[in-house]
């Protein structure tokens, strides 16, 4: 039924329908998202197309201090990556914090882990594994690979990168029962991954804040993009990174619950693949303070690490090299 609308002289002026449609059409296209409440305090045209992606998600760390997470989920945040080590031997202040705050409200979440080139995988995967509680309902962990020009490990030589990502992929799969999740960026892909198929099985979490991911990375799906580092959600104060969902509602349910694979793009089954347990020397009880032994190092006032207005993210330290937006 059509709706009209009458003036003085009992002439139509307009259809209700028409003057809807016109109004909508008014609006430009990235204010018409699935998720109203969410922004972005540097929007880039270029990304557009993430943001009417069914699912998405942010990822956090302290810069993102204190986040009212039921505000978060209201928003309509579906999943979060959570920072929670560095190295060996650097966790993040808030990783607890905020691990235990995303899943009250109910917001799937998953760990990451930043990778150092000159510390031994052995030892980061011993970290990790320390203090990432091992949660059925959890998401896969997450290895953040890249260059870090602001430390004095930021990069290595591509094959000794490529080894190392293999070694500690294949130990946090065995220890967590998940294939793991592969963050990157445009540089570290170019000069590492680029050309490798030995990867392909992994989902990969790519950034790209200037244009869809197809037109900066070579040959390589994804199924998560991180598309600003500038974001604005309900809940955050200041900047917070947003992410989007390759897949259906349906793909992320059942990946979520095991049933599919988002890395090969199949549905699990019997005939998945069983990883090989990689030995790892058990992870010891935290010393008691009094023994003197060393504590942990946290990420926190004392983290000599540059401020946000010189590159760091709300998550992750960028280099200089990246993308001109």
């Amino acid at each position: 039924m059509v709706a009209f609308a009458f003036g003085r002289q009992g002439r139509p002026l307009a259809s209700l329908s028409a003057l809807v449609c016109a109004m909508l059409l008014s609006v430009p296209v990235e204010a018409r998202t699935p998720f109203p409440k969410k922004g972005d305090a540097e929007p880039h045209h270029g990304v557009r197309d993430a943001k009417q992606k069914t699912i998405q998600g942010i990822d956090v760390s302290r810069w993102q201090q204190d986040i009212d997470w039921d505000r978060v989920k209201s928003a309509g945040t579906r999943f979060a990556f959570i920072k929670a080590t560095e190295g060996g031997d650097l966790l993040d202040r808030r990783f607890r914090e905020n691990w235990d705050g995303a899943r009250a409200a109910g917001i799937p979440r998953g760990a990451y882990h930043f990778v150092f080139w000159c510390r031994p995988a052995r030892d980061q995967i011993r970290w990790f594994i320390r203090n990432v509680p091992r949660e059925p309902q959890a998401l896969p962990p997450v290895l953040d690979v890249e260059w870090n020009n602001h430390s004095s490990c930021a990069r290595t030589e591509p094959a000794k990168a490529r080894q190392k990502m293999r070694e500690m992929l294949r130990a946090f799969e065995a220890h967590y029962g998940k294939k793991p999740i592969i963050y990157t960026d445009i540089n570290f892909h170019a000069d590492v991954l680029e050309g490798t198929v030995e990867f392909d099985d992994y989902p990969f979490w790519i950034r790209s804040t200037a244009a869809r991911p197809e037109k900066r990375y070579e040959n390589r799906p994804w199924e998560f993009w991180q598309f600003t580092t500038t974001g604005r959600v309900p809940g955050i104060t200041g900047d917070v990174d947003r992410n989007a969902f390759f897949g259906s509602e349906k793909q992320f349910i059942d990946w979520i619950a095991g049933r599919y694979d988002i890395g090969a793009r199949r549905p699990m089954n019997a005939n998945s693949r069983i990883v090989q347990p990689v030995p790892v020397d058990p992870v010891p009880r935290r010393p008691a303070q009094a023994s003197g032994a060393a504590t942990p190092r946290l990420s926190g006032p004392m983290d000599l690490r540059p401020p946000r207005s010189v590159g760091v993210t709300g998550s992750i330290v960028r280099s200089s090299e990246g993308e001109q937006l």
